[in-house]
């Protein structure tokens, strides 16, 4: 693998929080770096770091053979890149799009940069701003095998692992959909709980030790989990569904009774007394997972 000294130099379009770490990355790295923000003055701090500041997108994909794009959504990216002089100017370059958006958004920009002469890699930051440059930032990448080898050295300087998913473009926004799933549904329980627990006169502070006793039993749950989702084996020794079903039932209950709305909950228990009516009770409750996407 080439040395990053041997690499072409980098942009960053887009200067947002995580965009403006991913430079500073670059930077720390000594690599030259020219960033763009759609706002003027973001890049005051990363100039006065050493970054050259573009006056216009087109002008920043220029200075460099790789561009990293880092915004909102894939709106935001369109909105730049597909003006002609930017779209001429990537020509017979890289794009690496590290923005968050679905699946098909990534296929249909692959598509775009093909028909333009633009190498396209897709990817997702898994982790935090703060992570970004260390041993902790979590990256996954999709998109031609050659194209990410010949970037990798660059790409490593920001840190952390880097995963290639395979050649499927849509691959890597698949996975961070997922995870998102993963994330977001646990804070949305997690407030739900310090809500229940608050009416019931316990404080966050007071729950929160026992809730990160919760999160630790949930990763080997999720590694077996994953084995009986793919083999179509559920088993629910120790904890069928019916019993899962018993306990989400109370959940609903105090939180009613306190006023507090238990929608997400009764979706949940919903599922789970389905599995049952279908005969499943005695499965575990990822059993739900075959009402949600049936196999084919």
């Amino acid at each position: 693998m080439p040395s990053t000294t041997e690499q072409s130099a980098v942009t960053v379009l887009g200067l947002g929080p995580m965009g403006r770490a991913l430079a500073g990355a670059f930077l720390d790295a000594g690599l030259p770096t020219t960033v763009w923000n759609r706002t003027p003055g973001r890049d005051r701090d990363l100039v006065a770091r050493g970054a050259s500041g573009a006056v216009s997108p087109e002008e920043a994909v220029a200075a460099s053979g790789l561009t990293v794009v880092c915004v909102v959504n894939y709106d935001a990216v369109d909105a730049i890149v597909r003006r002609e002089a930017v779209t001429a100017a990537l020509k017979g370059r890289t794009m690496v799009n590290l923005t968050a958006d679905v699946p098909a958004r990534a296929r249909e920009s692959a598509d775009w940069a093909a028909g333009h002469g633009i190498g396209y890699l897709d990817g997702a930051i898994m982790t935090p701003t703060v992570t970004i440059g260390t041993p902790g930032a979590v990256f996954l990448h999709s998109g031609p095998e050659e194209l990410y080898r010949r970037h990798r050295a660059v790409l490593d300087v920001l840190g952390g692992t880097h995963t290639h998913l395979g050649t499927e473009i849509g691959r890597a926004a698949a996975y961070d959909i997922a995870l998102l799933d993963v994330f977001w549904t646990a804070m949305a329980g997690y407030a739900h709980a310090l809500a229940v627990a608050r009416a019931e006169g316990v404080t966050a502070r007071e729950l929160a030790p026992f809730a990160k006793g919760i999160g630790a039993i949930l990763p080997p749950i999720f590694e077996q989990g994953a084995e009986e989702v793919d083999a179509g084996t559920f088993s629910g020794e120790g904890n069928p569904i019916t019993s899962a079903v018993s306990s989400m039932a109370h959940i609903v209950h105090v939180s009613e009774s306190h006023g507090i709305d238990a929608g997400v909950m009764r979706a949940a228990e919903g599922l789970a007394r389905r599995a049952v009516g279908r005969g499943h009770g005695a499965d575990g409750f990822l059993r739900i997972t075959e009402l949600l996407n049936p196999r084919r």
